[in-house]
């Protein structure tokens, strides 16, 4: 047989192989995993009509067909392989293809990561409008919509690049983690820049970068001492996900049939006389028509889900999530997405959306709490975002302490029924994010500014802020998602201010920015302000006293006071906490106040004191 031909008929033998497999997910998998056990999908033209077998005693546990001939799902326990490739054999007939499949080392103490914390500060951006670090991918003839930043609401070329351009810049800010919105693929033909529509979960979007280029954001971020919390979406997909557009089963997703609305309702996940209509309404309505909704209670589906959050966890060396829409999904099957994710990394904290207006309905979502033991539930979820108080924190700064439920009470109120969650310090505590009226647009008052920044900065929880805030950046929530996500002047080429300099700040610009530099600096090494009991007063005449304090007699007291006019503040009520403390310093402008008399404070004032 001459050697043109031999080529051929192995051309076409290695084309009919990878022709057969369109995909396959989790593309690789990892030795040594607590989850030995992976479900991998084989996604290929009639894929079902094929046998798998493999030469490895006790290796296929499970293949499972649906009835989607494209769809195989094959289960392979990988604790007894010594090999990093796995042979699996297809058979048809007379036809056999051999698939390897990969198995990784894993990195040393993987399991026992690190995670975000108390100690840390959370900075949310979002990609598409942080950063363009490279205009090579502002076009991409592999998604449908294209960088068009005249488009208020379309994409406009932020990426990844652009996060690890400026890492610098967020380190020196005293950030210590950064969460970004999704950057997996959102192939929506139009307002696909927020990333929530996904439409491949294993693949960062195009426009954004590569797989290989969020691995050096994490590894960017690790070399200056920092952090990555991936936005991770369990409730639904975009419409144009892959799947969606060729089902491996009819309950994949959730149908009425095809689509119908949630009432976003959540409190039926626990009202004990909701009906059953509005409780299925909830859970399994599409969040929008864009979004088909998951089924976390088709075992299939919640494998994949586990199976593709804990990849990226071991892929990108994570170092956490922050969960979107956590409430609306399936109970029972989000917490054992939750549970399976935490087995794996004991350490791992996971963050939920549960956006809701009581700290009694938020503290069912976290774990162990004693509200959802009353139903036998356990969501087994670390933390929740702490939206009463951002709640407050949004009207509190223009209102007087008139009435009983007015100004700076508001803020005390929320933290008086902390006794609700199993763990307060784990909460997720912020003034606003890209889905709420920007706080300097509420507040265009700097001095507003800095009673809310020191307030979660200094308050229990994890602080959380949002891009372009240290500017004092602004935006009308009344005029679209687009304008509270508005460019980080400096992110593009040819701007006519780059921010990220000193240089080239506004005098306005920079006054927001170098308190919030000094007051994340300083918050960086206070393990009483990350880990101490926090005790409050009950504000008098519209002024705040709280103190951060732990067992070896550091202190910190902290005086918001929220009126038009100069306070003087008697210390006498304070004297069960400042026994024997004879002076303070505080924090921002290094003055030091004695405690033998009254504290004044200026109007809309803030004082950090670390007692002496």
């Amino acid at each position: 047989m001459n050697k043109p031909l031999i080529y051929c008929i192995a051309l076409i033998c290695f084309w009919d192989v990878f022709s057969q497999f369109d995909r396959v997910e989790p593309p690789f998998w990892w030795k040594d995993m607590q989850r030995s056990e992976v479900e991998v999908m084989f996604y290929g033209k009639n894929i079902a009509d094929f046998d798998v077998s493999s030469t490895i005693n006790g290796l296929i546990t499970g293949v499972r067909k649906t009835g989607n001939p494209n769809y195989l799902f094959v289960t392979l326990e990988t604790s007894t392989v010594i090999n990093s490739s796995i042979e699996l054999h297809f058979t048809k007939e007379k036809k056999n293809i051999i698939y390897n499949y990969k198995l990784l080392d894993r990195k040393n103490n993987s399991s026992m990561r690190a995670s975000y914390d108390s100690s840390d500060v959370i900075y949310l951006l979002m990609p598409d409008r942080f950063s363009n670090g490279s205009v090579a991918n502002d076009q991409e003839k592999s998604v449908q919509e294209q960088t068009n930043r005249n488009l208020p609401g379309g994409r406009h070329g932020g990426d990844i690049k652009g996060v690890i351009n400026h890492v610098d810049y967020l380190k020196k800010l005293g950030v210590t983690t950064i969460w970004s919105t999704p950057l997996c693929e959102d192939n929506d033909t139009n307002y696909s820049y927020h990333g929530y529509g996904q439409s491949d979960v294993y693949k960062i979007d195009p426009r954004y970068g590569t797989n290989e280029e969020y691995v050096q954001l994490s590894s960017s971020l690790k070399q200056n001492g920092m952090k990555l919390i991936m936005d991770y979406v369990t409730n639904h997909w975009g419409a144009e996900h892959w799947m969606f557009k060729d089902q491996p089963t009819y309950d994949w997703f959730h149908q009425f049939p095809g689509y119908g609305q949630t009432n976003y309702r959540m409190s039926t996940q626990f009202d004990q006389h909701a009906s059953e209509r509005d409780a299925h309404y909830c859970m399994d309505g599409w969040f929008v028509k864009s979004m088909p909704d998951l089924n976390q209670g088709n075992e299939l589906v919640l494998h994949y889900l586990i199976q593709n959050a804990i990849w990226w966890i071991e892929y990108a060396d994570l170092d956490g999530f922050r969960v979107d829409t956590y409430s609306y999904g399936d109970k029972k099957g989000m917490a054992t997405w939750t549970k399976a994710i935490t087995d794996e990394y004991p350490n791992f904290n996971i963050v939920g959306e549960v956006w809701m207006s009581s700290q009694a309905q938020m503290a069912y979502w976290q774990k162990d709490s004693k509200i959802g033991a009353i139903q036998s539930y356990n969501s087994h979820l670390p933390s929740v975002m702490d939206f009463t108080l951002q709640e407050a924190i949004a009207s509190v700064f223009n209102e007087d302490q008139s009435t009983w439920d007015k100004g700076l009470v508001k803020l005390y109120n929320n933290f008086t029924n902390d006794f609700l969650y199993p763990n307060p310090n784990s909460l997720l505590v912020f003034m606003e994010n890209h889905d709420t009226a920007r706080f300097n647009h509420i507040y265009p008052d700097f001095s507003k500014y800095r009673m809310a920044l020191s307030l979660i900065l200094t308050t229990r929880g994890i602080p959380q802020l949002y891009y372009g805030t240290e500017l004092g950046m602004a935006g009308d929530k009344n005029k679209g998602d687009a304008d509270i996500r508005q460019d980080f002047p400096g992110g593009w080429a040819g701007d006519k201010q780059n921010a990220f300099v000193e240089s080239q700040r506004t005098e306005q610009q920079q006054k927001y920015y170098a308190f919030t530099e000094k007051l994340l600096n300083w918050r960086k090494g206070k393990t009483v302000i990350h880990q101490g009991k926090l005790t409050h007063f009950v504000p008098q005449d519209n002024v705040y006293v709280y103190f951060r304090h732990n067992d070896h007699g550091e202190m910190v007291m902290v005086v918001l006071n929220n009126n038009s006019v100069e306070k003087k503040v008697d210390l006498a009520p304070f004297h069960e906490l400042l026994k024997g403390k004879k002076s303070g310093k505080e924090v921002i402008s290094d003055q030091v106040f004695s405690l033998d008399q009254p504290l004044k404070i200026e109007a809309k004032g803030v004082l950090i004191l670390e007692l002496q």
